[in-house]
Parts: structure tokens; C-alpha cells; sequence
């Protein structure tokens, strides 16, 4: 697409626009839209209306603009995550049964935590999991075990790009990996909420590589995680023998 006087594309200002959105602002005005994606306010009610056009963004009945069903139908439309939600959705159901608590499904996406799905549990402990949220690595047990079960390469260019503040959240980081790679799950206290506990296990693939991660997350009082360990390494497998890989999580 012909870029603009600024030297961005239009599809550069449609990304922008898109992604200005977050899950504590679903909804925004033009004038925040514009602001938030640094397009002239002119140049985003004719954007916005393009998009709107085409059903990827849509106007409620009090202006305010929200992403549309359109976006949603596309996104999900053969999507490559959407072989990995289908594989797991029932074993997420075994556990959200078996736990009562929510579950959830994660991948590593672009340093980030993303949340594939979410299956939710009236009277479950707090949990900040979102469906299409994502969540930072070094706060969160489905993080740590993503990180740890990457590709050597993958967690030298990680620790390349946040080193930092990984080392600063977990001083004895390398020590921590491996040990989470040695029992085969992330638990982490209070991270997010001080009153729960969040334990993940990793899908793997054949060669042991983290495909995904499994989660849940219990108040903190549990007497014992074990019970949820082997639940959520039971459905691993499980997903794992689904997705065609014959290693064992």
C-alpha cells in the first residue's frame, strides 16, 4: 500500500488502529483511536470508516467504536491455534471438572504470554487470564515453563532481549529453569494475586519442546499441589498424543 506523508504505509495505520484496543478498552472514541495510534484525527475517521466498511471494526449506538465480528470470523478462520485449542479443549474440560478451577491455554507469542483459551469456574480463586490477553514471561508460572522448555536458541534470544528484568524477578534464573525442566512444571506464589498460586505444564513436541503450556491457577492455601501437577501432566500428554507427537510431556 502507498505510504503516507509520515513514511507509514496505510496498512501500517489500519495495524495501529486495530491494535489500540485492549482488553480495559474494548470499546474507544475516534478521537482516542487516532491518539492512541498516532494518526491524525482526520486521517482516522476516514480509516475507521473504511474499516468499519469492511466489518472489521463496528459503531455502537453511542459512536464509541469496537472491533468487529468480521476480525473475529478471519482470525479464526484456520488459524494455526486453532488445531491447538481443538486438541485441548477436552482435556482442559477433564480438568476444569476434576479442579474446579479455571484453565488455561498459552503459548509463547512475541515475548509474551497469549492466551489461546480459557475455560472459567464459578467460585474459582482470582484469575487475571484472558482469552486473546497476553501476560508478561517472568510473572507467570505458564511463562517460566514456556521459557524453559524453549529451544536452547530461542531462551539465548529471549534473555538477549530481557535479561534484565529477568534476572531481576529471578535472581537464580538458569538454576530455575533447570529445575523446572528436571520436575516438569512451573508453580509460582503470588506473582499476580498474593492469594494464589499458579502451576503450568508444558505440551511438548517430539523432540521436548514446549508447544503450549497448561495451566491453572489455586489459592495459595492449597495443602498440596501434587494433585494438580499430575492432572495437568495427564491432559499434557493427552494434547501431545492428539496434536500426532508420540513424546510424552
Amino acid at each position: 500500500m502507498a505510504n503516507s506523508r509520515s513514511g507509514d504505509s496505510m496498512l501500517d495505520r489500519f495495524v495501529r488502529i486495530l491494535d489500540a484496543f485492549d482488553r480495559d478498552n474494548s470499546s474507544l472514541s475516534v478521537a482516542t483511536l487516532a491518539r492512541r495510534a498516532e494518526i491524525p484525527l482526520a486521517t482516522t475517521y476516514r480509516l475507521v470508516e473504511d474499516l468499519c466498511g469492511h466489518g472489521l471494526l463496528a459503531r455502537d449506538r453511542q459512536g464509541q467504536i469496537r472491533h468487529g465480528l468480521r476480525l473475529w470470523e478471519l482470525a479464526n478462520r484456520g488459524a494455526v491455534t486453532q488445531d491447538l485449542r481443538t486438541a485441548a479443549l477436552p482435556f482442559m474440560e477433564d480438568i476444569n471438572q476434576l479442579l474446579r478451577q479455571h484453565t488455561q491455554l498459552s503459548v509463547l507469542h512475541q515475548d509474551e504470554v497469549l492466551i489461546i483459551e480459557r475455560l472459567s469456574r464459578p467460585g474459582a480463586a482470582v484469575n487475571q487470564a484472558n482469552v486473546a490477553g497476553r501476560m508478561p514471561v517472568h510473572r507467570t508460572s505458564m511463562g517460566m515453563t514456556l521459557l524453559a522448555f524453549s529451544r536452547p536458541e530461542e531462551i539465548a534470544g529471549f534473555l538477549e532481549r530481557h535479561g534484565e528484568i529477568m534476572r531481576s524477578t529471578h535472581p537464580h534464573l538458569r538454576a530455575e529453569m533447570a529445575e523446572i525442566r528436571r520436575r516438569g512444571y512451573a508453580s509460582m506464589d503470588g506473582y499476580i494475586d498474593e492469594d494464589t498460586t499458579g502451576a503450568a505444564v508444558p505440551v511438548t513436541n517430539d523432540a521436548g519442546y514446549q508447544v503450549a503450556a497448561l495451566s491453572v491457577v489455586v489459592p495459595r492455601s492449597t495443602a498440596s499441589l501434587q494433585p494438580t501437577i499430575m492432572a495437568l501432566r495427564t491432559a499434557a500428554r493427552g494434547v501431545s498424543r492428539t496434536l500426532g507427537y508420540r513424546r510424552e510431556s
